[in-house]
């Protein structure tokens, strides 16, 4: 007898690819496809974080539904399942299956019973067999769920809960299991991930978690995603730089710099402390530092926005993500007033991508004439003459690619 087949459409954070693959090992009796079409079950698996991300989830399930099978099942999880279960139960007569953020290991269960199952938010999956997808030398280690921050224009603690780390031993038993597969690259991942393990009253738990990982015979590679100023220690930054295994990678999420406009957005840190973290990052060797920007935040003043600016083209980041603010409803942020008119946050976005656009390619051009340590990922996109390669210390599909000629490698594919 043929298998079903399944089609599966992963959206937003590499959280939530994690959470994929966790369906994707549930529902190893099927043929994964590429074709929505001719799949038995689709499965969209949601992102809800901010506007472009629900409009993406929204018209992937519609036009997935447009082209399904009669007979097929078109389910619908993940965050903006979550966020908006009521309404979109209501509304979304198209989905046949709703789940949210809580039962990917489940979600053979439903599929079999065509059931909606909402867990409740107090929830960790623990070690379900993930198929990795993407990579055979590199995967996503997730820490924790939840967050404990209150940032102004946030709503993931809504949906997501309080943190829950995972134990330290899980994550160890994980780590192991994959390294017998060949993993030996490993992006440790969180909301907040600086805060692993204080739910277990332990403040600098990921010292703890350098310590058991680089215990662990076969791990070559790691970085830990997603670094959060208010709860970062310099003991914590110490024992990264320190580290054999850990990587000096360094990805903060600073949204601003300006004082006034850290705490409107409830950051828990001043510029004071958020410059000093990034100048040990920056002194550190072989250093990649990363961050992303809110522009037009409310309450954002034009001396605020000028500020970033100036210190946007002093530090010299490596890669720097802007995104434009938008309310979401339940935050704080869209009740204050002195919102930011469109226009003016066009014309802020686009002068601070004008300096992360030169920024970037100082960064790049600091590369050449320089022997550096890559991975062969295959053939690359650009062209069939290239091979497609990632410098080790880059993180995963969104630092940029090294393009190689395939006749200069010693030994062919």
């Amino acid at each position: 007898m043929e298998n079903k087949k399944l089609h599966l459409v992963s959206l937003g954070c590499t959280k939530n690819l994690i959470d994929s693959e966790v369906m994707l090992g549930r529902l190893k009796e099927y043929d994964i496809i590429e074709d929505g079409s001719k799949a038995d079950v689709i499965i969209v698996n949601t992102c809800g974080f901010i506007d472009a991300a629900k409009e993406e989830s929204l018209q992937t399930v519609m036009n997935l539904h447009d082209e399904r099978k009669n007979d097929s099942l078109l389910v619908m999880s993940g965050c903006l399942s979550e966020r908006y279960k009521e309404e979109l139960q209501k509304e979304l007569k198209e989905v046949d299956i709703f789940t949210g953020v809580g039962d990917y290991d489940k979600i053979d269960e439903l599929i079999a019973l065509k059931q909606n199952r909402f867990s409740p938010k107090s929830y960790l999956i623990q070690n379900e067999d993930r198929i990795i997808t993407g990579s055979t030398y590199h995967t996503y280690i997730k820490l924790s769920e939840g967050c404990n921050q209150q940032c102004s224009f946030c709503a993931i603690p809504q949906f997501k809960g309080k943190l829950q780390s995972r134990p330290l031993s899980a994550i160890v038993e994980e780590v192991t299991k994959l390294v017998a597969q060949g993993f030996y690259d490993f992006s440790f991942i969180s909301q907040d991930s600086s805060s692993y393990l204080r739910d277990f009253e332990e403040k600098e738990g990921l010292n703890t978690l350098i310590d058991a990982i680089e215990a662990i015979e076969g791990v070559k590679s790691a970085r830990i995603l997603y670094l959060y100023p208010s709860t970062l220690t310099d003991n914590v930054l110490t024992k990264i730089i320190n580290s054999k295994i850990f990587h000096n990678y360094f990805d903060m999420p600073i949204q601003h710099i300006s004082d006034h406009m850290l705490k409107t957005m409830r950051r828990g840190a001043g510029k004071e402390i958020v410059v000093k973290q990034l100048e040990m990052m920056r002194h550190a060797p072989n250093s990649f530092v990363r961050t992303s920007i809110i522009a037009g935040h409310p309450g954002e003043r034009e001396e605020d926005f000028e500020e970033l600016a100036t210190f946007l083209k002093t530090y010299h980041f490596d890669r720097v993500n802007i995104f434009a603010y938008s309310d979401e409803e339940g935050t704080k942020a869209k009740t204050m007033e002195s919102k930011i008119p469109l226009m003016v946050m066009d014309q802020r976005i686009a002068k601070l991508n004008e300096i992360i656009e030169t920024q970037t390619l100082q960064s790049l051009q600091e590369e050449l004439g320089k022997e550096i340590e890559v991975v062969i990922q295959g053939e690359s996109s650009e062209h069939e003459y290239f091979l497609a390669a990632k410098k080790l210390l880059w993180a995963e599909d969104i630092d940029g690619e090294i393009l190689i000629y395939d006749n200069e490698l010693d030994t062919p594919l």
